[in-house]
């Protein structure tokens, strides 16, 4: 017998948020989120309240928890693209299509219940969460920012009637594909520097990059992203979650700002140390040896996550990407112990991203994808 319950009491949310840690306990490729920050999603001083309704879901097969799913209002996404959406996300179940069923059918009673007329995802409260549901690439570790699924999610979603919308691309990224290349890049580099009189922006520290930075990153992250799938416009909560979560893990040898002649920042790329190798095999919860493992990875890391890019509008026909790639080449060139780095997702349609890469040794290693269905 199954039957869904929303989440309401403490025992429940602990339950929603225990069930993917139990799923796939001993599965090296599943990474779990921080177990702190899962948990703040049930706070009612959660920074995205104010912006978003949702709603939590438990299914039960024979009064054992069977699967979960989260339903999101973006109020935001949904008065800036004209449209009544309701996101899932936060979707787990076991290999049983009618607790998959259960589930969704009861996050579309809700969208209709709040009068919304499409359902899609995986997308989370924004894109700064973890989204879209992988469709190819089970044998590989998820990064840090990263879902992971086994595959039968996607065979239950699409029984359910839901279709693609779009997908987005992982990519490893080895270097340069050949010592021309790097030496032609660098080339280009130093053209694109000179031409606009550009120059790299400097820190000393994190806490000094970020001081002297992310005003104008979240700038340029508006700009860039205005229009791309999933994003939504950031609030004053949203950045400050989005620093504190920065200030952990930023370390100015893995980031590049570039400054035109009068230190207006016209380009940004930033890099992290992986962490999925330190939190993988855990719960999330940072236990002493954790902690360790963490800080070993930040330190010295054997491999990078690309996190974010951001380019202004006016400099996006002018090669200024080949700075930020000569950048993330020289990273891997000049230190022995990264291995490589991951792109994370990248939109399928979003070639000014994509052909970044073009010029790096590198596979196609995950593919992820976002799901949409009609209601009414």
């Amino acid at each position: 017998m199954i039957t869904v319950k929303q989440v309401t009491s403490r025992k429940e949310q602990k339950a929603f948020l225990d069930f993917p840690l139990d799923l796939y306990a001993g599965n090296p490729c599943f990474v779990p989120p921080l177990y702190l920050d899962e948990r703040k999603i049930f706070r009612d001083d959660y920074v995205y309240r104010d912006c978003c309704d949702f709603v939590c879901f438990l299914a039960y097969k024979d009064g054992i928890v069977a699967g979960r799913i989260q339903a999101i209002i973006q109020k935001a996404a949904n008065e800036k693209n004209g449209e009544k959406r309701v996101r899932f996300n936060r979707f787990d179940a076991i290999d049983d299509f009618e607790v998959s069923k259960a589930l969704f059918e009861a996050a579309e009673k809700w969208a209709l219940e709040k009068g919304m007329d499409t359902v899609c995802g995986p997308l989370g409260f924004s894109d700064l969460e973890r989204e879209g549901l992988l469709v190819e690439g089970f044998d590989q570790q998820a990064t840090f920012e990263e879902n992971y699924n086994a595959p039968y999610y996607g065979e239950h979603i699409e029984r359910l009637g839901y279709v693609k919308e779009v997908d987005w691309l992982g990519f490893r990224l080895y270097g340069a594909d050949s010592p021309e290349t790097m030496e032609e890049m660098e080339k280009t580099s130093d053209f694109i520097f000179h031409r606009y009189k550009l120059h790299l922006g400097p820190s000393r520290s994190g806490s000094d990059f970020l001081k002297r930075y992310a005003d104008d990153i979240f700038g340029l992250i508006d700009k860039s992203y205005d229009g791309l799938y999933g994003t939504v416009p950031f609030t004053d909560g949203m950045r400050k979650l989005m620093i504190d979560n920065f200030k952990l893990v930023i370390n100015p040898k893995y980031v590049a700002v570039v400054l035109d002649e009068n230190d207006k920042m016209v380009c940004f790329g930033l890099t992290f140390p992986a962490l999925a190798g330190a939190l993988a095999g855990g719960r999330g919860r940072l236990t002493p040896r954790t902690a360790i493992r963490l800080l070993k990875a930040l330190k010295k890391p054997d491999a990078l996550d690309l996190c974010l890019v951001g380019v202004e509008p006016e400099y996006l026909n002018r090669g200024i990407s080949a700075v930020f790639s000569v950048a993330i080449m020289k990273m891997l060139r000049d230190n022995p112990d990264l291995r490589f780095a991951d792109t994370n997702l990248n939109l399928e349609d979003n070639y000014a991203i994509l052909n970044q890469w073009k010029r790096f040794r590198k596979e196609q290693i995950k593919r992820y994808r976002s799901y949409v269905k009609k209601l009414v």
